[in-house]
């Protein structure tokens, strides 16, 4: 098995995946692009279309880790929606601060849509910039209220 590395734009930043097949090993955002192929499912949704990424599969859920708990959970989040860390919490049968604590080390952000969860009196942190949660939850807003028209 070959894992394929690239990346493709979302607005200023560049999200870098790698992957083979239909797997998911790592996302990551940042400030350049690297060279390669990015799934195609990937491209659509930095692109702006409201795409259900739960066809890919990720390596964060394998396992039976309270974090693959987690992340199962936060999967289930739909496109366009968001649940607060301590709803995530209440569905695992954990606390809220271990939720952000695996929302901060979640290794194939996008797939495991770590920007859908959001503290109970705003929007939370995201690493390694909160203007890219913004960013994300905008798009899938606008992309949401296009496809209801």
């Amino acid at each position: 098995m070959e894992i394929t590395g690239g990346s493709c734009r979302l607005g200023l930043w560049y999200v870098h995946v790698w992957w083979s097949n239909n797997r998911i090993y790592r996302v990551r955002f940042a400030s350049t692009g690297i060279p390669g192929p990015v799934p195609a499912m990937i491209q659509e949704y930095c692109g702006g279309h409201p795409v259900d990424l739960s066809g890919l599969d990720t390596v964060a859920c394998e396992g039976d880790l309270v974090s693959s708990r987690i992340y199962s959970a936060v999967r289930k989040i739909p496109y366009g929606s968001t649940a607060t860390y301590g709803e995530i919490a209440q569905q695992v049968g954990t606390s809220p601060r271990a939720v952000g604590r695996a929302m901060a080390h979640n290794p194939t952000p996008l797939v495991v849509p770590c920007h859908r969860v959001v503290a109970a009196s705003g929007i939370g942190g995201f690493t390694p910039a909160l203007e890219i949660k913004e960013q994300l939850l905008a798009l899938e807003k606008k992309a949401k209220s296009r496809k209801g028209k």
